[in-house]
């Protein structure tokens, strides 16, 4: 039987709000294949409360005990103890009990077919405070599926954009572009279009990193050394992917109709394109994994913890979504 694991993240944000507000409604049952949240299940009865919403909790010891989804019923792992349930606010000795249910949530979805992983948002500064070295959900699932690389790719029904890099400053992102990077990230994008979203023959759309994608060489030099001579190499395997554009000129309504995905150089040149488009209809995707990884596509909301304000959208796409991937 296909089930989703829910990992919600961040406990003083709204990803425990998401998935109480979901199962609350119609849509839940609507969904057509089983959740199981990872989590305290004391932390979704204390936001519950807050939330004024009545739900049941079903306490699971395994997957093998997953049933189908019935309103107002959530069923549960415990993986760890909460230390604060309340919104609103981040506690430092959260950190690990966030950690702790992600890396659960990702051995669980390998280690059972038919199984996919929804991710709610997490703080980043919060678990970089017990883990220095953490980056992201995208570089931890990397880490604990042991994958040679992985990409990052948000999408909504209008746009598919991934990244050549991700949370890296910005100061750092032109020494991490190289010929390698480009060819690895783009052999991933190609894979993963075709065959986990049916798409022949890939119209792929590369981004260059500088101002008019360099100038051929007089605005910056990382288009001549690095992502040209990419594209050619993969343009030998016959892969269907453009020369590097101008960010400025990418996202036309031409561009948008003939492309399937953009590869974006950094974060912040592509996202607030698809965000501005699609906010709160689009989901993340992880892509060169050997498990189907979606998420939300927006972050931990601790203003709006703990209210009626967040809105379940992004998850129910992303549970959508991953449903269809497995």
């Amino acid at each position: 039987m296909k089930k989703i694991i829910y990992s919600p993240g961040e406990p003083s944000g709204i990803g425990p709000d998401l998935i109480i507000k979901l199962s609350s409604s119609n849509l839940w049952e609507d969904l057509k294949i089983p959740v199981v949240s990872i989590g305290d299940p004391k932390l979704f009865i204390d936001r519950a409360a807050v939330l004024k919403k009545k739900i049941q909790i079903v306490e699971l010891e395994s997957l093998n005990e997953v049933r189908k989804n019935t309103r107002g019923l959530l069923q549960i792992i415990k993986v760890t103890k909460c230390s604060n349930t309340r919104p609103g606010k981040l506690y430092k000795s959260n950190a690990q009990y966030v950690l702790n249910n992600l890396t659960y949530s990702i051995e669980q979805t390998m280690q059972n077919e038919e199984t996919a992983l929804v991710t709610g948002p997490l703080s980043k500064e919060n678990i970089i405070s017990i883990d220095k070295l953490f980056i992201g959900h995208t570089e931890y699932i990397k880490k604990i599926t042991k994958s040679k690389d992985v990409l990052m790719m948000l999408a909504s029904d209008q746009l598919r954009v991934a990244l050549a890099t991700t949370h890296i400053p910005l100061k750092n992102v032109s020494r991490t572009i190289t010929k390698e990077l480009i060819i690895n990230k783009i052999k991933i994008l190609n894979e993963d279009l075709k065959n986990k979203f049916n798409i022949k023959k890939p119209n792929i759309k590369v981004l260059g990193l500088n101002p008019h994608a360099g100038e051929n060489g007089k605005i910056g030099k990382e288009e001549q050394v690095h992502i040209k001579p990419a594209i050619k190499e993969l343009r030998k395997k016959k892969i269907n992917v453009s020369m590097p554009i101008s960010a400025d000129t990418a996202f036309s309504r031409k561009s948008l109709k003939e492309a399937d995905a953009y590869l974006g150089m950094y974060h912040d040149q592509v996202l607030p394109v698809l965000k501005t488009l699609s906010f709160g209809n689009s989901i993340n995707i992880t892509l060169g994994i050997p498990i189907v990884r979606t998420s939300v596509d927006h972050g931990i909301a601790l203003d709006i913890a703990g209210t009626t304000k967040s809105d379940s959208s992004s998850l129910i796409l992303a549970i959508k979504t991953a449903k269809k991937l497995i």
